[in-house]
């Protein structure tokens, strides 16, 4: 099998689970249930050598003296040399409406040119909100899977050494905003669609016609759809059962290319208006073997290069094939039997935009 056959055989894995319904809450998202970014700068230690070079990165020297003054040490205007500090970057998520004392996972990325911050340890760094506030602090080692090991002949490097992950290294010090009002709630779709946001207010509304003798969701939009808590229900109870009901989602027809690793995705209601396709690849292969020309003993010449140059050129036949897709399976039996790789489908697939023939959107990445 080839690898643009084995690539369409795996599109082909998810035609019969297209169908298949699933629960509200894992396509949608309660509004004001999102997430705050937290940064944060800070200093990794205990680095084998492998910390900033303090004369090349001088916010790290800046760094490391405003940490030692806090200790009532005075190390301005001296040389430091130490390897084995690094400035990073500190970054995390956190959930509205945490409370203080909960943990979060961060992520600890280098800034300076420290090569690894393996076997190093996150000091106490403070992770402000977008808008200034402190709300949070973080601290503990640094958890790398990458490395980079060096010689004088050959370098060898395995992930991003210089960047690693701390579980539940960040502590919440702050509240952070309220959820808001909870009898009026708001579910965004993650893939915005009408025909799905439609499918989960009927899917609401039968269960809550049911169960509170009353209709509680409306559709606003392609992404939004208004709730309407019972009083007879808590917030929590509530979400959690219509959170899981189902409901069969639906999307816009789309392909998704993306040349730089071959990557082809065609969704499930992709078609193809009946198109002749035809595909040759001219190769041109220039070869240079230049030559010495060496004079005669005891003569005036002297030693010269001279080019050789070759040039060939083939040109593959290339075949008339007619292409269609009423369906997902038809339009991937039908490039298949080009018998080209992904790149050559790709070009196929542009070129059938153009002509106006792909009947979704082409998404290139």
């Amino acid at each position: 099998m080839t690898r643009a056959s084995l690539i369409f055989a795996l599109v082909l894995i998810g035609v019969g689970a297209a169908f298949a319904d699933v629960r509200i809450k894992d396509v949608t998202s309660v509004r004001g249930e999102g997430q705050e970014q937290l940064l944060g700068y800070g200093l990794v230690v205990g680095l084998q050598g492998t910390g900033d070079t303090l004369q090349n990165v001088p916010f790290t020297q800046q760094a490391i003296q405003a940490m030692l003054d806090r200790f009532g040490l005075d190390v301005r205007g001296t040389s430091l040399r130490n390897r084995n500090v690094a400035a990073v970057m500190v970054s995390a998520d956190m959930p509205l409406g945490s409370d203080p004392g909960s943990r979060l996972d961060i992520t600890v990325s280098a800034v300076g040119d420290s090569p690894s911050l393996l076997g190093g340890t996150l000091l106490l760094t403070e992770m402000a909100g977008a808008d200034g506030q402190i709300y949070a602090t973080a601290q503990g080692a640094v958890s790398v899977t990458g490395f980079d090991a060096a010689g004088q002949g050959e370098t060898l490097t395995q992930g991003v050494p210089t960047a690693g992950r701390i579980s539940n290294g960040a502590i919440i010090q702050r509240e952070s905003a309220p959820f808001g009002d909870r009898t009026r709630l708001v579910l965004q779709l993650k893939n915005p669609d009408y025909k799905t946001a439609v499918g989960i207010v009927d899917a609401i509304n039968a269960y809550s016609q049911a169960r509170f003798n009353g209709r509680v969701a409306t559709p606003v939009d392609d992404r939004l759809v208004a709730l309407v808590r019972p009083r007879a229900i808590s917030f929590a109870r509530f979400l959690a059962e219509i959170g899981e009901l189902t409901v069969q989602p639906d999307n816009a027809a789309r392909v998704v290319i993306d040349a730089r690793t071959g990557t082809i995705v065609i969704g499930q209601d992709v078609q193809i208006s009946t198109v002749a396709v035809t595909h040759g690849t001219l190769t041109v292969r220039v070869t240079e073997t230049p030559k010495v020309s060496q004079p005669a003993p005891l003569s005036r010449g002297q030693t010269v290069v001279t080019p050789s140059t070759k040039i060939e050129a083939a040109q593959q036949d290339g075949q008339v094939r007619v292409v269609a897709g009423s369906t997902l399976r038809g339009l991937v039996n039908g490039l298949n039997q080009i018998g080209l790789k992904p790149s050559g489908i790709i070009a196929i697939l542009q070129a059938i935009k153009t002509a106006g023939a792909l009947q979704a959107e082409l998404v290139v990445q």
